[in-house]
């Protein structure tokens, strides 16, 4: 009864299009539960041999048989896969130079796969049996019913336990593996495997019947391995002409429940595009059935339609999830090249958007080279054609970089993919050769209507990195999106440490589902310990917090930020988060997180440390800190100096520091022990939260930062080593004085060096006016949006966006000549007391 409501529920205020369709999906499933429907039985005799335009055989004289079907599919050219597999020869031997130890590790994965003991998502070293048991979940020992598939519960772990092994498993992906092993070796064994396993699964998996068919998109993707295992086994023995025929039955029976059972109103993301994709692969590759045109056409309709609703216009895939970004950009990669390689030239929007996804996997890259995973990610690959890790998506702009001729896509992905190898062939890697790589001209960027900001000083291994989120929930019911709202990723020259912990499971464990969404799991601000946006089970939310980015600069010297969310205003003393950073680049990161509210609130700053990290509570007089370094074997720090340091402080609160235990979920099904770090604090009315954020300087020496006394807004003293010290203003649109620096901008950046006397640079954000000791020395007619300055000599070269200019340093100079002689050399200590 509380299904039959919640379906109701769903179609109210649904269009008659989707009642059309969703009453045809229901009346086909229907149907093929009583057996009535010609999509429940395998085609045979007659029947089967009606399937096919036997005019388009290239032997037996137009006679559909088995053998001469084989016969015709290890001849023809009419449908042309991908480039790397037109030379065999030529591309082993390029295997072999290029990627010299994948070798060994495919024939290792392939021995294994023979025994029934696979690598799925995160788990390591499944059994499942020889041949493989399809419907078992061997983590939790359960078997899926075998029964209609519509009939079968699979969300509910007491049923099927973690589906997504399951489904994982019945891809076949690793029939790829088993086909590389063929080709390095020649060695039957490998073809008499996929051969035997093939066989397993058409009998184990009648039309209709089980999980198996539960999921279109799992009916996709394993048609979709099973067409690529066919080229890598076309000439095997094993691929017998029988074998070959009862595969069409099926890949035929896989297309018609494509065509029936499309996700348009179910699951209209990746599910329908993956759908799609799988409907286009049949198809072009199988022209040789009567519906292979309407199947093709079918899936690059949706496909093409699907791009300007999918890819934003500043290229973020719409459900605000990497994971689902890089999926996305490996169908539309897919579909580019098949259309080339089949004499279709590619529409203008493909390509457009097309490289519109690969700009934004290019731009949030690490400089490690790996991946955030914000939003959730499912562990799988739409093909597995290389063992990188699930957080190298790198393989991507490879390919991209060879069909664009892209030197940005290039540098970032360092070497050709051996994906790019078979996609695209030696010609291909070839192309990616002769491209010179060259790092991006910017080094950071915003995609405003994704609301992801990436703040970086370079694009070299050692570049300091920050990838700030600021965009919606996600779309529809949010299934990908996670409670992250103004969360960000911190790399520390080159060192990944500040991570977004993944997603870990989906309906395998609902109580680690919500923890790994909520926002005590990402690096953001809590209050009351709620998060800023509610899950209702596994794929949707009951509360959602609407974020949006209020300002964004970039400039040579600094990237700013500011942005606010209304997670919090349900609370029974509404309150709105507001956090901007400012990025002095090639230094460190300021960020204020602002709390509007009149009520009292428990607050904590979530720090999540990647698992190598180790992060250290210290207590200075100025304040409690973390010093994080990186763990060396045993778990130890491997450094005296640490990789980061990261200063809070509360203002008006009472804040500490606590430990935390944590997870980091590398790849979906696993999770490591990470630290965490919390800054708790108590307040009532109005909170502003400074935090200084410090990758080691260039000198040598541990910064130190304190907070100066100020009236009108906040005054802090950075130092890092002996070369120089820095002070920093916040406002809030009045003027801001401390004991001899004053401004009405909301955040004024200044540099002195020479112990303490010499000004050398400025970064302003929103003002007119800045003063030392009194005497202004900037002085503006009109509001800047920013300002930098810099001394060269005996001038001052300004930067406005209004334009540039340069002032004679003249009375300056004596200015900071009197400020030397009262402070001896040094700058103004907390409370107005000199060190």
């Amino acid at each position: 009864m509380v299904d039959a409501l919640n379906k109701l529920k769903k179609l109210r205020g649904s269009d008659w299009a989707e009642l059309r369709v969703r009453g045809t999906q229901a009346l086909a499933a229907r149907a093929e539960s009583y057996g009535w429907s010609a999509q429940a039985r395998v085609p045979e005799g007659a029947a089967f041999r009606k399937l096919f335009d036997a005019s388009r055989l290239s032997v037996g004289g137009g006679h559909v048989s088995d053998e001469n079907l084989l016969a015709h599919f290890r001849a023809r050219r009419e449908s042309q896969f991908f480039a790397g597999f037109s030379d065999r020869e030529g591309t082993v031997a390029e295997l072999r130079r290029r990627f010299p130890a994948a070798e060994a590790a495919v024939l290792e994965r392939a021995a294994r796969a023979g025994e029934g003991r696979f690598d799925l998502l995160g788990f390591k070293d499944l059994h499942f049996g020889a041949p493989p048991d399809w419907h078992l979940e061997p983590v939790s020992g359960r078997r899926a019913p075998r029964k209609h598939w519509s009939r079968i519960e699979y969300l509910d772990a007491q049923v099927t336990g973690d589906k997504k092994i399951i489904w994982e498993l019945n891809r076949q992906q690793y029939f790829t593996t088993l086909g590389r092993a063929y080709w390095y070796t020649r060695d039957e064994r490998h073809a008499q495997i996929f051969a035997a396993h093939l066989e397993s699964w058409m009998t184990e998996n009648p039309p209709k019947i089980g999980v198996n068919w539960a999921s279109s998109l799992e009916v996709a993707f394993r048609a979709i391995s099973w067409l690529w295992a066919l080229h890598f086994f076309r000439d095997a023995h094993a691929l017998t002409p029988a074998l070959y025929a009862r595969t069409l039955k099926y890949l035929y029976l896989h297309a018609r429940h494509l065509e029936t059972y499309l996700s348009t109103y179910f699951s209209p993301n990746t599910h329908l595009t993956g759908e799609a994709i799988g409907l286009f692969y049949l198809g072009t590759l199988l022209p040789e059935f009567r519906r292979a045109a309407r199947w093709r056409a079918t899936g690059l309709s949706i496909l093409l339609d699907a791009l300007p609703r999918h890819v934003q216009a500043d290229g973020v895939y719409f459900e605000q999830a990497s994971y689902y970004q890089r999926y996305t950009a490996d169908f539309y990669t897919h579909l580019f090249v098949l259309l080339g390689a089949n004499g279709q030239p590619a529409p203008a929007p493909l390509a457009e958007k097309l490289r519109a996804l690969l700009d934004h996997l290019m731009w949030i890259t690490r400089p490690d080279g790996t991946t955030p995973f914000f939003g959730d990610d499912d562990g799988g690959r739409f093909v597995m054609l290389d063992e990188r890790p699930p957080n190298d998506f790198r393989a991507a702009l490879s390919t991209g970089a060879a069909l664009f001729g892209d030197a940005g896509y290039k540098y970032v992905a360092g070497e050709a993919a051996e994906e790019t190898l078979w996609l695209l062939g030696a010609a291909g890697v070839g192309d990616f050769d002769a491209l010179a790589a060259a790092p991006p001209e910017a080094t950071s960027r915003a995609f405003p209507v994704g609301g992801y900001y990436v703040m970086r000083d370079g694009w070299r291994p050692d570049s300091n990195y920050l990838l700030l989120d600021a965009g919606p929930h996600g779309t529809a019911n949010c299934g990908h999106a996670h409670a992250d709202a103004l969360s960000f990723e911190l790399a520390a020259r080159g060192r990944t440490l500040l991570v977004d912990p993944g997603t870990y499971n989906y309906t395998g464990d609902s109580t680690a589902r919500d923890e790994f969404r909520s926002s005590a799991a990402h690096n953001t601000l809590g209050i009351d310990g709620v998060s800023s946006s509610v899950p209702a089970g596994p794929f949707s939310w009951r509360h959602i917090a609407n974020a949006r980015a209020r300002d964004w600069k970039t400039h040579a010297r600094f990237d700013y930020f500011e942005g606010a969310h209304d997670g919090y205003a349900r609370l029974a003393s509404p309150a709105e988060h507001a956090r901007s950073v400012l990025f002095v680049k090639g230094d460190y990161w300021i960020m204020r997180d602002r709390v509007a509210t009149t009520g009292a609130h428990d607050y904590a700053l979530h720090f999540h440390f990647a698992p190598d990290a180790v992060p250290e509570i210290e207590t200075h007089p100025e304040c409690a800190r973390l010093a994080v370094r990186a763990a060396a074997e045993g778990g130890m720090a491997d450094s005296a100096t640490p990789r980061l340091q990261v200063y809070t402080f509360a203002g008006g609160a009472d804040g500490e520091w606590h430990e935390r235990e944590g997870w980091v979920s590398a790849c979906y099904g696993t999770r490591t022990p990470a630290p965490v770090r919390v800054f708790d604090a108590t307040a009532t009315g109005a909170q502003d939260f400074i935090t200084f954020l410090i990758p080691p300087p260039a000198t040598d020496g541990a910064a130190r930062v304190r907070e100066l006394e100020a009236t009108g807004g906040r005054a802090f003293e950075i130092e890092c080593g002996a070369d120089w010290r820095d002070v920093l203003l916040l406002g809030d649109g009045s003027y801001v004085e401390s004991a001899w620096l004053a401004s009405d901008f909301a955040w004024s950046w200044a540099r002195f060096s020479e112990g303490g006397s010499q000004l050398e640079e400025l970064v302003l954000i929103g003002g007119r006016r800045l003063s030392l000791r009194g005497r202004e020395i900037v002085g503006l007619p009109e509001r800047a949006a920013y300002l930098v300055a810099r001394r060269v000599g005996d001038q001052l070269l300004i930067e406005t966006d209004a334009g540039n200019k340069s002032v004679a340093l003249g009375g300056l100079s004596a200015v900071l000549d009197d400020l030397e002689d009262e402070t001896d050399g040094r700058l103004v200590s907390p409370a107005g007391e000199r060190r």
